[in-house]
């Protein structure tokens, strides 16, 4: 099983990582079916939070699409090509998954209510801990 894997960083001002997010493209689609993506860790600072970093990782920019070498870095005021867009654009996938804690409203919100996710389905002792998560998904087809 091969999953290629896109990575982005969001560096600071002086150049420290304040954030990322590691995805990887399902190639081993059924037949006829598109690959699909699925973000497997996102993480921003504590004190980077609730400053749009997060949606930046997650988003498509306004930058054309090319490969690009992982990591890719940019600055957190920059919008530069996204995962969402990487996924669709680089690997064709037509959606992109991913779990949430059901306890974690801040990443829920970002989400749902942000990026347009919809909860699929809930798996219940997902986490090692025992808690629940909400399988996600968004469709990265034009509607």
């Amino acid at each position: 099983m091969t999953w290629p894997g896109l990575s982005f960083v969001a560096e600071d001002q002086k150049g420290r990582i304040v954030g990322y997010i590691l995805a990887k493209i399902d190639e081993e689609a059924k037949e006829g079916e598109a690959p699909h993506g699925h973000v497997t860790s996102i993480s921003v600072l504590r004190s980077y939070r609730r400053l749009g970093i997060a949606k930046k990782l997650m988003l498509q920019s306004r930058a054309s699409p090319s490969p690009r070498t992982n990591p890719t870095y940019f600055d957190t005021s920059d919008c530069i090509l996204g995962t969402e867009e990487a996924m669709a654009a680089i690997y064709k996938a037509s959606f992109v998954s991913l779990h949430v804690r059901k306890s974690n409203r801040a990443a829920l919100s970002l989400y749902r209510d942000t990026l347009g996710f919809t909860v699929k389905d809930i798996e219940k002792g997902y986490y090692a801990d025992g808690e629940d998560a909400y399988a996600m998904e968004l469709s990265l087809r034009d509607s």
